[in-house]
């Protein structure tokens, strides 16, 4: 009887609920505890449950609150991300140093125990390492991979580890990993630690540690003409190091005709002469002493060798090709290699389906004797190279020699100026002017 008499007080609540509206919400939600108070004391054989009240609270709540708390953790996210990058640009007004950047990912690891926004902090350290010059340290990438919480993204059965469990997460220690392969930083033991530790055994990163470990060792000397990271600072010593490049033979002498050095003038002006470096080998030096001093050489140039992010200019000493009928073919003296013959005479039996029709577009240009370095491209600067060879080669002195210098680094020419219109007799004053040297 008092379960019947509690349900008929519950549907006249509802009954009162549905006819006044919303003025008698507030009292259905204070009598809403009181009836299930009731219902929860009263002894009877099935358990009742009041879901009434829940749905009432329910309506009361407003709808706009959902799409305030998201709007509100978005702006938390940019902000933490701006957060983040301040953090190292308050650090750069200090020092760009490795001390000031671990220190900043001293202070991240200090804030919070729970590291919260770590993805996003591990992000951009990532883009303002090269700012500090620590894009090449091993030791400050493997602090940045001490900034994930330990143990949490490691997967606890199968099923987890299948469906890529926390996969931001993963993504991020790949891309540290990526960053270190394209700087060709190798991994160490501390690295598989760390990396373990956060992820587990069989997730992503450790697998990319995998693969460096793998492949930097095939690929570290595959690079037969490496570079160093450090280029010289002295542009003497850089010359040296890009000319040997460029030669690409053992035999050729690298020579330094001018050091820079700055001079006092009579009237106590100071003139700064630049630095003068060339290279020539003893098979350059052959074929300038057969060169016909019937016919000029040029000297021309700039052109630009790029040593990693260092762009230098050289220039070459060469001549124009010869005519066909000029030409003369040497027979190759079979005995001056035993062991690998320059020429060989084969009769070789062809199939009908090989085809030796092909054409390859040859171009014949003309001999390179000689190249330099200096700090300006002007004339002047290159005559005393042109005057130092002729200390070694003697037919330089009846060659003429005529200056194709284009314009440069300094000196651009604007596309929108109109170039003057050509005189007859300008061309030949222009040679004149480039300086003929008999």
């Amino acid at each position: 009887m008092r379960c019947a008499r509690s349900l008929v007080r519950i549907q006249s609540l509802r009954a009162l609920t549905a006819a006044a509206g919303g003025t008698v919400q507030p009292a259905a939600t204070r009598k809403a505890p009181h009836a299930r108070s009731l219902i929860a004391h009263e002894p009877c054989g099935q358990a009742l449950r009041s879901l009434h009240t829940a749905c009432v609270l329910l309506k009361n709540r407003p709808v706009a609150t959902d799409y305030q708390e998201k709007s509100e953790r978005e702006g938390e996210a940019a902000k933490s991300l701006v957060t983040y990058d301040d953090l190292f640009e308050r650090a750069a007004l200090e020092a760009k140093t490795k001390a000031t950047f671990n220190q900043v990912l001293d202070v991240f690891i200090k804030r919070d125990i729970r590291r919260r926004g770590h993805v996003e902090f591990i992000y951009a350290a990532l883009r303002k390492m090269p700012e500090f010059g620590v894009e090449r340290d091993l030791e400050v990438y493997n602090k940045l991979l001490d900034v994930f919480p330990k143990e949490i993204f490691v997967p606890r059965n199968y099923i987890q580890r299948m469906f890529n469990h926390y996969p931001r997460q993963q993504e991020c220690g790949v891309q540290v990993l990526e960053q270190m392969e394209n700087y060709g930083i190798m991994p160490n033991v501390q690295t598989k630690v760390l990396l373990v530790q956060i992820f587990g055994e069989k997730s992503h990163p450790v697998r990319k540690y995998q693969r460096l470990l793998y492949w930097f060792p095939r690929f570290k000397h595959a690079n037969p003409f490496p570079v160093p990271h450090q280029l010289p600072q002295d542009p003497v010593d850089l010359a040296r190091f890009s000319l040997s490049r460029i030669a690409n033979d053992l035999d050729a002498r690298v020579t330094v005709y001018q050091l820079p050095y700055t001079d006092v003038c009579e009237t106590g002006e100071e003139v700064t002469q630049p630095y003068v470096v060339g290279i020539q080998s003893p098979d350059q030096r052959h074929l300038l002493a057969k060169h016909n001093p019937s016919r000029p050489v040029f000297v021309e140039g700039p052109f630009p060798l790029w040593l990693r992010k260092t762009c230098v200019y050289y220039y070459v000493l060469r001549a124009d090709p010869l005519p066909p009928e000029e030409k003369v073919e040497e027979p190759v003296d079979p005995e001056r290699c035993f062991y690998y013959p320059l020429q060989l005479e084969l009769d070789l039996e062809r199939d009908l389906g090989d085809d030796d029709s092909f054409d390859v577009d040859e171009v014949d240009e003309g001999p390179v004797f000689a190249m330099c370095m200096a700090g300006r491209g002007d004339q002047a600067t290159l005559a005393k190279w042109i005057s130092g060879l002729q200390e070694t080669n003697p037919i330089l002195g009846r060659t003429a020699t005529v200056f194709r210098l284009e314009s440069g680094v300094r000196e651009l020419q604007s596309a929108a100026e109109p170039e003057p219109e050509a005189r007859p007799g300008e061309e030949e004053e222009e040679l004149q002017s480039r300086g003929v040297k008999q």
